[in-house]
């Protein structure tokens, strides 16, 4: 028999870890092989690759579920003999609907080790193959049972042994060290797995030794990473004795019951920008989080982030849509948030996956949701179609202003004098309304911003100066004047005169502004003043704003 493994991966970068688990795993197998393609690339040409095989096995996610069914269809369209296999969460709960597809022979449920490696010895006698649903002339059966892979079994198993080297450091690789997790989160399919089992730590040391001599950024797929102290430490340390140039650790974290000894060890020891964690905050509201089953000190979450901040990279998450979250909980839960300034904050959607009890109850909480992958909310009793529509607005602005990062300086003023929420969510409606939201430039970026803070603001000055110095800021090269007009040029060929800059070598943008720029950088606060904001340009590093570059008002 000749079965292909494969998958749709959401990006070239990403690598798909469980194909290479089932791979390794059973080798030994004739005829046993494995690729992956990504969900841009055309389905016609997938299937040609894919077709001569006896078996295709995909592994299915939310992200990759419509495409793989149309590659299933054009196999059986080119080999009507070839069968197709499917796994992975997103058919492993309410598989019904997928099954009755023509072009689907077998599904597997669940965690696939046991089951495939029963399928390949088995094939085409599948009857005793635990957790796999398959058709008998036109008849579907499926055969439950309860099996659990025995992870201590993974002891000499590296994932990433069959990959080409060089193929490694330019891709986002994938590690598990434990499966399963403690909480039972009512939106998540982990919470349906609380039984925690720790791969054996020799292995998981030897397989993250391998990733990070061949590759660079290493994520952590562990639902709670930091669930044991010990554990956690042990980990951190044999990558601060091991890692390489380059490398990037990236861990989900659940902040709250981050231990003060973690925290500790990560201000003394870890170097900045190696770690990056990636925090579910969800929402601010208790009572939403009651009733998904969610514990969490918000407080205490805050605090800790605090302390981690200056040498963690934060990416930090919240749920729209969430049972007894109104439009303003989500406003207070995303200001109290923002105010944290992580380096990306994202504002997803929920999203109803199969075999979560959030699915399970929709129901009664009025909720409408997309019947096609990924399954995001419509509208509920809490958030109508249309205040949803302005969340969304505020998501794209912020996608594009924040997390980018094209505004820094201007949304953290924002957030000390206005409201950010509302801030984000006026401009998401503007860009909207004057330029396209997905087809637009950088100039159009800045120039839609600029016009926005005029319009929605129209005597605040320091607003429209921070957005033409964040214009300035991100760009390497000396941009265009579009925004603010530069001081004029005698004076600015006075102040270098003056503070011997070397005009030689760098360009310099020369803005007049009405505030102390340290001042506002050092406590996120304005002191009115008249000042001159200078940024020096080399062509191929980011630009730098000159401190005590000054020069009186009348002289500009």
């Amino acid at each position: 028999m000749r079965l292909l493994l494969t998958t749709l991966n959401a990006k070239y970068i990403h690598l798909n870890l469980a194909i290479r688990i089932l791979y390794e795993l059973n080798k030994h197998h004739e005829g046993l092989s494995w690729k992956e393609f990504t969900i841009r690339m055309n389905v016609d040409e997938i299937a040609k690759e894919c077709a001569d095989n006896d078996v295709v096995a995909f592994s299915c996610y939310i992200w990759n579920i419509t495409q793989t069914l149309k590659v299933a269809e054009r196999i059986k369209a080119i080999n009507p003999d070839c069968k197709i296999l499917l796994g992975g969460p997103e058919v492993s709960y309410e598989w019904e609907e997928i099954i009755a597809h023509d072009c689907i022979d077998y599904i597997i449920c669940g965690e696939g080790e046991i089951p495939f490696h029963e399928f390949l010895t088995h094939y085409p006698n599948v009857e005793a193959v635990p957790n796999l649903v398959y058709k008998v002339d036109g008849e579907v059966r499926y055969e439950e049972k309860s099996v659990t892979y025995d992870v201590s079994n993974f002891i000499g198993v590296n994932p990433y042994i069959n990959d080409p080297v060089d193929d490694l450091y330019n891709k986002v690789c994938y590690i598990e060290t434990s499966r399963g997790c403690p909480y039972k989160c009512g939106f998540c399919l982990a919470s349906l797995d609380n039984n925690v089992r720790y791969l054996p730590m020799a292995d998981i040391k030897s397989n993250l030794l391998y990733l990070m001599t061949h590759g660079r950024v290493i994520k952590f797929l562990d639902r709670t990473f930091n669930m044991k102290r010990d554990f956690t430490l042990e980990v951190f340390q044999f990558i601060l004795d091991n890692h390489k140039p380059g490398n990037v650790f990236q861990f989900e974290i659940t902040a709250d019951i981050l231990h003060p000894d973690i925290i500790k060890f990560i201000n003394e020891k870890v170097p900045k920008g190696l770690f990056r964690f990636e925090i579910g905050i969800q929402t601010v509201n208790q009572k939403a989080n009651l009733e998904v089953s969610r514990k969490q000190n918000f407080e205490k979450t805050k605090g800790i982030i605090k302390q981690v901040q200056d040498v963690v990279d934060l990416h930090l998450d919240l749920i729209v849509g969430l049972p007894l979250d109104y439009f303003e909980d989500i406003k207070y839960s995303f200001e109290e948030v923002f105010k944290l300034f992580a380096p990306e904050l994202q504002l997803g959607f929920l999203k109803f996956l199969k075999g979560t009890p959030v699915r399970k109850t929709a129901a009664a909480h009025g909720y409408v949701y997309d019947p096609v992958a990924p399954y995001q909310i419509i509208e509920s009793k809490y958030m109508s179609k249309a205040e949803l529509e302005q969340v969304v607005l505020a998501e794209e602005a912020l996608e594009m202003y924040w997390n980018k990062p094209r505004a820094i300086n201007t949304l953290k003023y924002v957030t000390a004098y206005y409201s950010v929420f509302d801030f984000l969510q006026g401009l998401g409606n503007y860009f909207s309304d004057h330029c396209d939201l997905h087809k637009h430039d950088l100039k159009d970026v800045y120039t839609m911003l600029f016009a926005y803070a005029k319009e929605a603001y129209p005597e605040d000055a320091v607003l429209q100066q921070l957005i033409t110095i964040d214009y300035y800021l991100h760009h390497k090269i000396k941009p265009v004047m579009v925004l603010l007009p530069e001081a004029d040029t005698t004076v600015k060929q006075q102040l270098i005169e003056q503070h011997k800059l070397n005009h030689h070598k760098l360009r310099f943008a020369m803005l007049p502004v009405n505030f102390n720029w340290q001042e506002f950088v050092q406590h996120n606060h304005i002191i009115h003043d008249e000042a001159m904001v200078t940024i020096a340009f080399d062509g191929k590093n980011k630009p730098q704003v000159l401190e005590g570059i000054e020069i009186k008002r009348e002289q500009w």
